[in-house]
C-alpha cells in the first residue's frame, strides 16, 4: 500500500504527528496534500506508487483551538489502533480523525465522604450531622463541604462512643466571679451567705438594708410572705407588687381564761412608711401587745383592760427603738396598731392609727360592720361635719394619719370597744393594704369567703390575693377570728 512521506509536525500549524497520520488532528490540513501539493499524485520514484489520483480538495482551515491539555500516557501496545485514541481511528482506511473537543469547566470537587460516628441515622434526619451535643455542621446537599477526616487507625474498630463536648472543663470551684471583683478564695471576698444573687458583689448596703448596695437587688426575705394558724385564729401577710420590702407584722395566739373558756387573740400592724425602720417598729408592737394579752387574760383580767394594757406596752416597746438610733438625723420608728379579742362571748377590739377591724357574720343578709374608726385626717373631717367621707377619703390627705405608736407621738390614747353579736360570723383585722380595695363593710363582707368562720386561713390567703390583684399598692395583712372562739384552743403564740 502506498505510503506517505512520513512527517514528524504539521506543516501548517506545527502539531505533532502520530505514525499514519493522513490529517492534522489540530487544524485539519490534509496531509497528503501539504506533501505532494495540491493536484499533484504521489511521488513517481515511491516504490510500488499506484496511479495518480485526482486531487483532493483541502479542508478548509478551522478557526484556532484552545491549547490542549497534556496528552494521557500512551496506552499499551495491544490496544493500539483501537478507536479510543485519535491515532487509532486516522489509522483505519476512510475514518477521519474527530477533532477535540475543547476543555470543558473542570469537574466539581467530590463530595467528601460521610465522617463515620454517631449522627442521627435511621430517625428521619440522615441530612443532619450533629455530633456529640453541638451544632458542629449540618449535612446539606449543595453546602460546601470540608474535606472528610483521617481514616481511623487500624486498631479501632470498636464503635466510636459518644464525642465529648469541646471546650473549657467546669470549674470545680463553680461561677468564675464577675470581672473586678475578688472570687470566694480571695482575701476580702464576701460571704457566700452576703453575696448578692444578681451580680454577685457583697450585699450588704451601705445604709445596712436588704438592698444591694451594688446593683440594688433586693433578694427574698422571710416577712416577704407569712402565715399563720393556730387553734381559733389565723393571720396572713404579704409585700404586696410595690414596696421593696414589707413593713407591716402580725402576732396571733390562743389561750385559756381562768375558767377554761377559750381565748383567741390577733395584732396587727402596719409601719409607717416615713418613719424610720418600720418594719422594726411593727414587729415590736405586735410582738409585745400580743404577748401582754396572753399573760394577762389567764389570770382573770377583763379583756377591754387587757386591751387597753397591750397597747400601752406596744407604745413602749415602739418607742425604746428610737435609743437605739443609728443616725442623729434620723426620725423614730413608728407604726398603727389594731387588735382583737374573741373571749367569754366578748369581742373586744383596740386600736391607734388606720388600720381596721370588721364584723363579717356568716349570714350576709344580716348588716356587716366596722368596728373603729381611724385615726385620720379624713376621719377627722368627717367627725366634725365639714366633709362627707366620700370627699374626704378622695382627698390626697386622706391617709395621714392623725395618731401612732413611736417616741415622736403625741399623748397615746388608746382606743377600745367592746360587742356581744348575736350570731356567728367572723372579725376581719388588717391594715389599710388591705381595706383600700374593700373600704366599707358591705364591701369587705362581699369579699369574704362564705366558709371563712370553718377555714380562717384560706380566708386569710383570699383577702391577700383580693388585695395583690387589685394592684398591691401597699404592704397587705390581715387576721381573721372566728366568733364565737373555738372550744378546746391549745395556748400558743404567733
Amino acid at each position: 500500500m502506498p505510503q506517505l512521506d512520513q512527517l514528524s509536525v504539521c506543516p501548517r500549524c506545527k502539531e505533532p504527528l502520530g505514525s499514519g497520520d493522513r490529517f492534522c488532528g489540530a487544524c485539519g490540513a490534509d496531509l497528503a496534500a501539504a506533501v505532494n501539493g495540491p493536484g499533484t499524485a504521489a511521488r513517481p520514484d515511491a516504490p510500488d506508487a499506484p496511479p495518480a489520483a485526482p486531487a483532493v480538495q483541502s479542508v478548509p482551515p478551522m478557526p484556532p483551538m484552545p491549547p490542549m491539555p497534556p496528552a494521557p500516557p500512551a496506552p499499551p501496545a495491544e490496544h493500539a489502533g483501537t478507536a479510543q485514541d485519535g491515532a487509532g481511528a486516522a489509522s483505519r482506511p476512510g475514518v477521519s480523525a474527530v477533532p477535540p473537543l475543547p476543555p470543558g469547566p473542570p469537574a466539581p470537587p467530590a463530595a467528601a465522604a460521610r465522617p463515620a460516628g454517631r449522627g442521627n441515622e435511621g430517625n428521619g434526619n440522615e441530612g443532619d450531622w450533629n455530633e456529640g451535643d453541638g451544632n458542629e455542621g449540618d449535612w446539606n446537599e449543595g453546602d460546601y463541604v470540608l474535606p472528610p477526616p483521617a481514616p481511623a487507625p487500624a486498631d479501632a474498630a470498636a464503635p466510636r462512643g459518644p464525642v465529648p463536648r469541646t471546650g473549657p472543663e467546669p470549674r470545680a470551684d463553680g461561677p468564675r466571679p464577675l470581672p473586678g471583683r475578688p472570687s470566694p478564695q480571695e482575701p476580702g471576698a464576701a460571704d457566700p451567705e452576703t453575696r448578692c444573687a444578681a451580680c454577685g458583689a457583697d450585699a450588704a448596703a451601705a445604709d445596712g438594708t436588704r438592698e444591694c448596695g451594688h446593683c440594688g437587688h433586693v433578694p427574698p426575705h422571710e416577712r416577704d410572705h407569712v402565715e399563720q394558724e393556730v387553734e381559733g385564729v389565723a393571720a396572713a401577710s404579704d409585700r404586696g407588687r410595690r414596696h421593696h420590702r414589707n413593713e407591716d407584722s402580725f402576732a396571733v395566739s390562743a389561750t385559756t381564761l381562768p375558767d377554761g373558756a377559750p381565748a383567741v387573740i390577733a395584732v396587727v400592724c402596719d409601719g409607717v412608711s416615713s418613719a424610720t425602720r418600720p418594719d422594726e417598729a411593727s414587729a415590736a408592737a405586735a410582738e409585745s401587745a400580743c404577748s401582754a394579752m396572753a399573760g394577762a387574760l389567764p389570770r382573770g383580767v377583763g379583756a377591754r383592760q387587757a386591751m387597753h394594757d397591750a397597747l400601752l406596752r406596744a407604745a413602749r416597746a415602739v418607742d425604746a427603738l428610737a435609743s437605739e438610733s443609728r443616725d442623729p438625723g434620723e426620725n423614730a420608728p413608728a407604726c398603727t396598731i389594731v387588735s382583737a379579742v374573741v373571749a367569754d362571748n366578748l369581742l373586744t377590739v383596740g386600736w391607734i392609727g388606720d388600720s381596721r377591724a370588721y364584723w363579717i357574720p356568716d349570714d350576709r343578709s344580716a348588716p356587716a360592720a366596722r368596728l373603729t374608726e381611724d385615726d385620720s385626717w379624713a376621719a377627722q373631717m368627717v367627725a366634725a361635719g365639714l366633709m362627707g367621707e366620700a370627699e374626704a377619703y378622695a382627698d390626697a390627705r386622706a391617709h395621714a394619719i392623725t395618731g401612732w405608736l413611736g417616741a415622736d407621738a403625741h399623748e397615746i390614747d388608746p382606743h377600745t370597744a367592746s360587742f356581744a353579736p348575736d350570731r356567728p360570723g367572723v372579725v376581719v383585722v388588717c391594715t389599710d393594704g388591705l381595706w383600700n380595695y374593700a373600704e366599707s363593710a358591705e364591701e369587705m363582707a362581699a369579699v369574704v369567703p362564705a366558709d371563712a368562720r370553718t377555714r380562717p386561713l384560706h380566708c386569710a390567703q383570699r383577702l391577700v390575693g383580693h388585695a395583690l390583684d387589685g394592684g398591691g399598692h401597699d404592704n397587705v395583712t390581715v387576721a381573721v377570728l372566728p366568733f364565737p372562739a373555738a372550744s378546746g384552743g391549745a395556748a400558743g403564740n404567733g
